[in-house]
C-alpha cells in the first residue's frame, strides 16, 4: 500500500543557528521526522581542534541545548528526529541524549551512524593504495605535507533509513552529507529499495533545498525586502511522496515564504554543476521542474537519477601554522593614500618575513560629502598568517604602537574584541575515497550493530559541457545594475565558490544566458580573472552556474580573504551595472 507522503521539518541549517528553532517547528504545523543540519566544513575544522583537545567532546553541544527541554514534546508527538551534531564523537552524543532523556523521565530509543570517521585508518588506506586524491586537483594526499588532525567521509542516507527501521527515535550521525538527513528518512518512511534512482534523487534535491534552513523560505533571499516577516523568518517542510514528487512549505503563520525563487536560490547553492553527487545516487538538477501549488507551495519533478560515483568526499583539515586579524579604520579625504601607509606600516613592522602572507584591504568607499563621520570612514583590515605565531604577535604589538605615528584620524574600535595574539590555522583537503573503504554502521541503544553495504552498482558521473553562448543581440539597451533583473546566491565547496544567478521573468532568460559566458563573467568580477570558472546553464531554472576554483584559496577556514567562503559574490555580481534591453528595463516595476 502506498503510504501517505513524509513530512520532515528542518530544523537548523548550522551550528549556531536560531537556538529557539526546534521549539518553535515543534509549536508549529504537525511533521513526521526532523532533522537538523550542523556540520558545515567551517564548523568541521572548528569541531576537529575542540575533539583533539578533549577526546570526549568533538559533538555539537549546542544541539542538547535544544533538544533537551523538547523531548517530552518529541516523545508526545512521535516524530522521530535526525541530525549529523554527533561531529567527530556520534557515540557520545548519543549517550548524552540517552542520560537527558532519563533525566527527564522521557522514554526514547537512540541510535547514532558511524565510520565516517576515518583518520586513524590514513596510513593503511594509502598502504593499500587509496591515494586519497584531491578532489579539484587530483593531488595525493601525500603531498599535502602536514599531517591530519581530522579526516571525515561524507555517508550516505541508508543508515539513517536502518536505524529508523529498527525504532530509533532518535538518530545521532556524524558526518552524513546534508541531503542524506532528509533522503534517509524518505527512503525509511517508503520502503524504497537502494535502486531506486529516481526516487532516491528527488529526495536528495528535496533534501538539499531545505537543510539550509530559512535559506529556502526567504533567509539571505536577494529578494529579502519582498519577504513576508523577514525578521524570523520560519523553518522549511518537505513533503515527500511515494514517487519522489516533493513540496516545499513552511509552517503556517511563521515569517517568511516559499516561491520558486526561494527554492531556486538553494537548487543553486553550493553545488558543482548539474550533476550533484551524493553517496547513494546522482541527482540530475537539469531536470529539476518548479511549479506553484499554492501559497507558500512549490512542487518538485521530473527529477532524474542514476548511481553514484565509485567514490565519496573526506573532509581533511590540519593545522599549517597561525593567523591574526586587526581592524583599524580611514576617515574623510586621501583614503587610498592613507591605506597605502598603513599597508608599508604592516611591512615595515613584519620586516624580511617571506613566510608570512599578508592581506591589507579597505572596505568601503566614503561618501562625497558625507553627512556623518561614517559615512566618510573605510575600515582598514589586516590580515596575515604564517607557520610560527612570534612574528603575528608582533605584529599586533607593533599596530598598537601607531597610534601617534601613522595615518590621521588613526583609531581602532575599542568596543570591539580586536586580536591580541595569533591563533591556529586550520588548512582543508577535500579527498576521494573509495565508497567500499568506507565502512558506515548502525548501533543501535542495546548496542547491536548493523553494517550498511555499499551501494551495489556505480558510475562515473562528470559534470556536461555547456557551449558558450554567443554576443548578446543588439538593439538599444540601459545601463542598469544586474540585480534589478537578477536573483543571486553564492557559495563555497572547498576552495571553489559558486554562484547562481537566475531571471524570474522567462523574457529575460536568453538575454542572461547570453551575458553570463565566462568572458562575460571574468568582466564582470576582475577578482576572477585568474581562476578556472566552470560554467553550465539550467534552463528549467532559468539560470547561469559558476564555480569559481580556487576563489578562496585552499578553504573558508584558511584563506585570508574577507569574505572567506564567498556569501556575498552573488549580491557584489547583481550590483555591478549591465547593458539590459530597453524592452526588458521598460518591464521593471518603478
Amino acid at each position: 500500500m502506498t503510504r501517505r507522503p513524509v513530512r520532515i521539518g528542518n530544523f537548523s541549517g548550522y551550528l549556531g543557528d536560531r537556538r529557539s528553532a526546534l521549539a518553535d517547528v515543534l509549536a508549529g504545523d504537525p511533521v513526521d521526522v526532523l532533522v537538523g543540519d550542523y556540520l558545515a566544513e567551517f564548523t568541521l575544522a572548528m569541531l576537529a581542534s575542540r575533539h583533539r583537545a578533549d577526546p570526549s567532546k568533538g559533538y555539537v553541544e549546542y544541539f542538547l541545548d535544544q533538544l533537551g527541554p523538547q523531548l517530552g514534546a518529541v516523545a508526545e508527538r512521535g516524530c522521530r528526529v535526525v541530525a549529523n551534531a554527533g561531529g567527530f564523537h556520534p557515540a557520545g552524543l548519543a549517550e548524552a541524549v540517552r542520560a537527558l532523556a532519563v533525566a527527564r523521565g522521557v522514554r526514547l530509543r537512540v541510535a547514532h551512524v558511524e565510520g565516517d570517521d576515518v583518520l586513524p585508518e590514513l596510513d593503511r588506506l594509502r598502504a593499500d593504495g587509496h591515494a586519497l586524491a584531491h578532489l579539484d586537483t587530483g593531488a595525493p594526499l601525500s603531498d599535502w605535507g602536514v599531517r591530519p588532525i581530522a579526516a571525515n567521509a561524507y555517508l550516505g542516507g541508508w543508515g539513517i533509513a536502518a536505524a529508523l527501521r529498527a525504532g530509533a527515535d532518535v538518530v545521532v550521525c556524524g558526518r552524513v552529507t546534508d541531503a542524506s538527513l532528509t533522503a534517509g528518512p524518505a527512503a525509511w518512511w517508503h520502503g524504497w529499495d537502494p535502486a531506486d534512482w529516481d526516487r532516491l534523487a528527488a529526495a536528495v534535491v528535496a533534501g538539499h533545498v531545505v537543510e539550509c534552513g530559512p535559506h529556502a523560505t526567504g533567509g539571505d533571499f536577494s529578494g529579502f525586502t519582498a519577504v513576508p516577516g523577514a525578521v524570523e523568518p520560519g523553518f522549511p517542510i518537505a513533503e515527500i511522496a511515494a514517487d519522489g514528487t516533493a513540496v516545499i512549505t513552511k509552517h503556517a503563520g511563521h515569517g517568511g515564504m516559499v516561491t520558486a525563487d526561494t527554492v531556486t536560490a538553494q537548487l543553486v547553492y553550493e553545488i558543482q554543476g548539474p550533476r550533484y553527487l551524493n553517496p547513494d545516487v546522482t541527482a540530475h538538477l537539469d531536470s529539476v521542474r518548479l511549479r506553484t501549488t499554492g501559497p507558500d507551495r512549490v512542487e518538485l519533478s521530473g527529477v532524474t537519477g542514476s548511481p553514484p560515483p565509485p567514490t565519496t568526499k573526506v573532509a581533511a583539515f590540519a593545522p599549517i601554522g597561525h593567523q591574526v586579524v586587526h581592524t583599524l579604520y580611514a576617515t574623510g579625504l586621501a583614503v587610498e593614500e592613507k591605506v597605502a601607509l598603513v599597508r608599508a606600516q604592516v611591512a615595515a613592522l613584519l620586516g624580511e618575513r617571506p613566510d608570512v602572507e599578508v592581506d591589507v584591504t579597505a572596505l568601503g568607499v566614503p561618501a562625497v560629502d558625507p553627512r556623518t563621520q561614517w559615512e566618510a570612514t573605510a575600515q582598514i583590515r589586516v590580515m596575515a598568517a604564517g607557520p610560527d605565531p612570534e612574528p603575528l604577535d608582533d605584529l599586533v604589538q607593533g599596530l598598537g604602537g601607531l597610534f601617534l605615528s601613522s595615518i590621521p584620524g588613526f583609531y581602532t574600535d575599542t568596543a570591539a574584541r580586536q586580536a591580541s595574539a595569533a591563533r591556529p590555522r586550520i588548512d582543508y583537503w577535500p579527498a576521494l575515497l573509495a565508497v567500499e573503504a568506507v565502512p558506515h554502521r548502525v548501533v543501535l541503544d542495546g548496542g547491536e550493530r548493523l553494517d550498511v553495504p555499499p551501494p551495489a552498482a556505480t558510475a562515473e558521473q562528470a559534470q556536461p559541457v555547456h557551449p558558450e553562448p554567443g554576443p548578446p543581440s543588439p538593439g538599444p539597451t540601459r545601463r542598469l545594475p544586474l540585480g534589478a533583473l537578477a536573483h543571486a546566491r553564492s557559495g563555497d565547496k572547498g576552495g571553489n565558490s559558486n554562484v547562481g544567478l537566475w531571471v524570474p521573468d522567462p523574457r529575460a532568460w536568453p538575454w542572461l544566458r547570453d551575458l553570463l559566458s565566462t568572458a562575460g563573467l571574468r568582466r564582470l568580477m576582475p577578482e576572477a580573472a585568474h581562476v578556472e570558472v566552470v560554467r553550465h546553464e539550467f534552463p528549467e531554472l532559468r539560470a547561469v552556474h559558476f564555480v569559481l576554483r580556487g576563489l578562496l584559496g585552499t578553504g573558508g577556514s584558511s584563506n585570508l580573504r574577507v569574505d572567506p567562503i564567498g556569501k556575498a559574490v552573488g549580491e557584489f555580481l547583481r550590483a555591478r551595472h549591465v547593458d539590459v534591453p530597453v524592452d526588458l528595463a521598460a518591464a521593471l516595476p518603478r
